[in-house]
């Protein structure tokens, strides 16, 4: 119980630096990166001179014990539950925005480096030092039990030190991360508006409470159990590296010509892909219990977002079973009927923008389907910015009353400007408009498009 209250007051007390906007520093997160990676060393050091001066008695021992279910069945499960170690990969895509160019690979690539050596490293120098009994009496605080055996109380308490700064580290993160991109996803209208709600400090505290709440609630509802709440996250996080390599097959699908500095095989995908499905299978016929404790937060999740992503389908169906089942009470149903019908106006009125300079009906058309399916609104701008000496594409006018007539439910304004196509004049038109830029969409860009994806 005072792990539990300890957890609980450590994750309050980031609740509360994240909610005054103290964010995360980048000369602090290298000072604790150096420090984990002198702390391993120093304890890799430690536990090698431990096994020269003792031999690999123990290491000779723990091999000649049997493997339950043969080994093929221990190699699949030690990879599953191996993946707990590489966790992190996912986190770095959340400052990809924020990062200079180049700066990303070489952040998986520095990653990919210290967990190919420490990570094997540990394992042997485990199985040279600890015997198998004594693993799961320590499984807990493994390392700091190794440092403990084979440098004495200091190098345990080093350890632990590094331990607790390290996770301290990724608490944080998860604050920021998360608070991220919730307010993405809400900007985008897939989750409640009510999230969007900030302070005085700019951040948005429901978005960091609803945080704080979920992570709370997963930490009774598993007691604190370290493997219960290992393999949740295990489960969480593969389900993450998956949806990564799938979207990548989705770019290359979709976006074939969208530029790119760095290039996957299609095999090398498949190939990861492969690798978390499988041990995401692996650790979900270890740890059946996990499983169902992700599920139990995955499933209202997924029906919260469906719902806010259909929800004007939603609205006119209850309006429809209303009025059949309600007929008789007609105030209330034509007081109700005009408080939906405000709401769907509402939501559609956002307008929206489509820059475009050319007159290509296929383009212009594939533009109009998919903001008739997947954007809520009846109102478009379809804009065309003329440089110097530039004249307005022949049958662009044409081509535009054509789709006007083929989309009635939808309100296309034509407008014509001079001007030079950039970001400054999209945030421009955004203030003067007053609509979101992430409401405003241009075709998908070539490789000789002047300006990098996230400007």
């Amino acid at each position: 119980m005072p792990v539990i209250i300890a957890t609980v007051i450590l994750l309050a007390l980031f609740m509360g630096i994240t909610i005054l906007g103290i964010g995360e520093s980048s000369k602090v997160a290298i000072g604790i990166f150096l420090f984990h990676l002198f702390s391993l060393t120093l304890l890799a050091l430690i536990c090698g001179f431990f096994v020269f001066r003792n031999g690999l008695g123990v290491l000779f021992e723990n091999y000649q014990l049997p493997v339950k279910g043969g080994i093929r069945m221990a190699l699949f499960f030690g990879f599953s539950a191996a993946m707990l170690g590489i966790s992190g990969f996912e986190s770095s895509a959340n400052f990809v925005e924020e990062q200079a160019e180049g700066i990303f690979p070489k952040t998986l690539r520095n990653m990919w480096i210290v967990v190919s050596v420490f990570n094997p490293l540990m394992a042997f120098l485990a199985l040279a030092i600890v015997p198998i009994s004594e693993v799961h009496a320590n499984e807990e605080a493994l390392l700091a039990f190794m440092g403990f055996k084979a440098g004495g109380s200091w190098v345990s308490t080093l350890i632990s030190i590094d331990a607790a700064l390290v996770l301290s580290g990724a608490v944080l993160t998860s604050y920021v991360g998360v608070g991220g991109l919730l307010e993405r996803m809400t900007l985008d209208r897939i989750l409640p508006n009510f999230l969007l709600k900030k302070n005085r400090r700019g951040s948005a505290y429901r978005i960091i409470i609803l945080f704080f709440l979920l992570g709370t609630s997963i930490l009774f509802i598993t007691r604190g159990e370290l493997g219960a709440l290992a393999g949740v996250y295990t489960i969480s996080f593969l389900a993450v590296m998956a949806l990564f390599g799938i979207g990548n097959i989705l770019l290359k699908v979709r976006r074939a010509k969208l530029p790119r500095p760095e290039r996957a095989s299609p095999l090398a995908i498949f190939l990861a892909i492969g690798a978390v499905i499988t041990a995401l299978v692996g650790n979900a016929i270890l740890n059946p219990p996990y499983l169902g404790v992700f599920l139990e937060y995955f499933i209202p999740t997924f029906l919260l977002v469906s719902i806010m992503l259909n929800r004007t389908k939603l609205l006119w169906a209850i309006l429809k079973l209303i009025r059949y089942l309600f007929e008789p009470v007609q105030r209330f149903i034509k007081k109700l009927n005009r408080r939906i019908l405000n709401l769907i106006n509402e939501i559609n009125a956002q307008e929206f923008v489509f820059f475009t300079n050319e007159d290509n009906v296929a383009i212009l058309n594939k533009a109009m389907l998919y903001i008739s399916k997947n954007e809520h609104t009846r109102k478009l701008k379809i804009v065309t910015i003329l440089e110097n000496g530039e004249t307005l594409p022949p049958r662009l006018a044409s081509d535009i009353e054509v789709l006007d007539r083929e989309y009635p439910e939808i309100d296309i304004e034509f407008i014509s400007m001079e001007g030079e196509f950039g970001p400054e004049l999209i945030k421009s038109l955004s203030r003067k408009w007053k609509i979101p830029i992430n409401f405003m969409f241009i075709g998908s860009p070539g490789d000789h498009f002047p300006y990098r994806i996230e400007e």
